[in-house]
């Protein structure tokens, strides 16, 4: 199988060599080609451009375009991937040496699934807020199983799936990878989560960046939502039924009892006190986020 990795960046040159020394330095196995989809300024182009990175049988594509959104960014590579499997990492993120490898062991193996992800570890274990984003910004499982979706950091795609879905939602500006992973499920698609499909990520260094980026989470969370009423949903779209005002109270409740829930799971005991009002806020934050963006709307 002829593997495609698609990267999108944007003026993190220092991120983004890290990210092309795992994925071209230190992987057992190499990808067939990347596609790069540069939305910042000339020090990414003379990075990829370098005798480094262009050298070898790997074959590097680099595109540039005017920063819109990631989705937007995404489109202009998509168009230019021939793989097999067409797989996305982000320049803040490091695959593992084994990355390709195991990427193309689950597709083999799961023929039924055409979107196919994994594991999102945090790089800077020292970090209480890095800990804390481990426990909640990206789904992770212990053993392999089908899932409502992956994350866009660490995620691949049959072809067959590609052509099928399309482009993504550029009106998106976060959660372009959800409501993809969506379109695909309508199509009959399985979507596969394999813990050993790993990236290393650098989760957001401050307490502010981590509670904002959450909150513009909870943003796109009401978006694709709004888009699709028949995906799951932590909130009720109405209130007309029993079933829907428990839900709402649930929405309520578990402001309160997930940060609970996710302390607990954090290693140290020191952790577990420091964790929870941290955990409590970025509940919050997501929240207010959907809020946010209801209102918006109206």
């Amino acid at each position: 199988m002829k593997v495609s990795v698609l990267i999108c960046t944007y003026n993190r040159s220092d991120m983004l060599a890290c990210c092309l020394d795992a994925l071209l330095g230190r992987t057992t196995e190499k990808p067939d080609e990347v596609v790069m989809v540069n939305g910042g300024d000339e020090r990414t182009d003379n990075l990829v451009t370098q005798a480094k990175w262009a050298g070898g049988h790997i074959g590097i594509k680099l595109f540039n375009t005017v920063n819109k959104n990631l989705a937007a960014s995404r489109n202009v590579g998509l168009r230019h991937c021939t793989g097999d499997i067409v797989a996305m990492t982000d320049d803040d993120a490091e695959v593992f040496p084994d990355w390709v490898t195991e990427m193309k062991r689950a597709h083999a193996e799961h023929p039924e699934a055409g979107v196919i992800g994994g594991a999102v570890v945090g790089a800077d274990k020292d970090s209480l807020v890095s800990r804390i984003a481990d426990r909640v910004t990206f789904p992770r499982f212990d053993t392999a199983r089908a899932v409502r979706t992956v994350p866009g950091v660490n995620v691949s795609y049959k072809r067959e799936v590609i052509e099928q879905v399309g482009l993504q939602d550029e009106t998106l500006f976060r959660g372009e990878d959800v409501d993809y992973n969506w379109r695909a499920q309508k199509l009959g698609w399985q979507v596969w989560y394999d813990p050993r499909v790993r990236v290393l990520h650098h989760h957001r260094p401050t307490l502010r960046q981590f509670l904002n980026q959450h909150f513009m989470y909870g943003r796109a969370y009401y978006l694709v939502r709004r888009k699709w009423q028949e995906m799951y949903c932590v909130y009720p779209h109405s209130l007309r039924s029993t079933k829907d005002f428990v839900k709402g109270l649930n929405f309520v409740a578990a402001t309160f009892y997930e940060p609970a829930q996710h302390a607990l799971t954090m290693e140290h005991t020191s952790d577990k006190f420091l964790a929870f009002p941290i955990l409590l806020a970025n509940q919050l934050a997501w929240r207010g986020g959907m809020i946010r963006q209801k209102i918006a709307e109206r």
